[in-house]
């Protein structure tokens, strides 16, 4: 199983996880391979903790990816990108939104949302890399198109041509939002990060 690549999709309900793990996986099956891919686990509706999966390879048995064994998180929010760490390969990476969505026990007063968290992921020797994906979901014109600008960035570093993206898209997306979303995946493909 050691030909397989896995990439965990993290966020919280509301953030499009389902959309951006069928245009991963319609992206992987264009570029030829065979690819699995998650139901949501967690607490789909809005603010709750919301992780799917996408393994590819040439024959894929199961979706599920265990701790130690992300080649990626694609983390649509900084919390989850921490709360999934313990998942990510040793020489694996982290492609994060800077967006802090308040979970329930801060929005209560129970808790304060942790500061730092880029460093402290970083810290561990992981390697991170985190970018404002809701301004540039906003540029490209729908605040809601966060998770097709992270899924830019992280095309990069998959090794697919980017027109199989594009093309995964036009397949995934309604045709009434398509030019946001190609728009907004061109800006986190051309997005300069440290």
């Amino acid at each position: 199983m050691s030909n397989t690549k896995n990439i965990m999709i993290v966020g919280v309900g509301g953030q499009g996880s389902l959309l951006a793990s069928r245009i991963i996986g319609n992206a992987v099956l264009l570029q030829g391979y065979d690819v699995k891919v998650s139901e949501v686990h967690g607490m789909a509706q809005r603010g709750g903790s919301v992780v799917t999966y996408v393994k590819y390879g040439e024959k894929v048995y199961s979706p599920v990816i265990c701790k130690g064994e992300a080649d990626i998180i694609l983390s649509f929010e900084q919390l989850e990108a921490a709360r999934y760490v313990s998942y990510l390969k040793p020489d694996g990476i982290i492609i994060t939104n800077t967006q802090q969505i308040n979970p329930m026990p801060v929005v209560a007063g129970t808790a304060e949302y942790p500061q730092n968290l880029h460093n402290d992921i970083e810290s561990l020797g992981i390697k991170i890399i985190s970018a404002d994906a809701l301004e540039l979901a906003v540029q490209a014109g729908n605040d809601k198109a966060v998770n097709v600008a992270l899924i830019g960035l992280m095309s990069a570093f998959l090794g697919f041509d980017n027109d199989i993206f594009i093309q995964a898209i036009k397949m995934s997306v309604p045709e009434k939002s398509l030019e946001v979303n190609l728009k907004a995946y061109e800006l986190g493909r051309n997005y300069q990060y440290v």
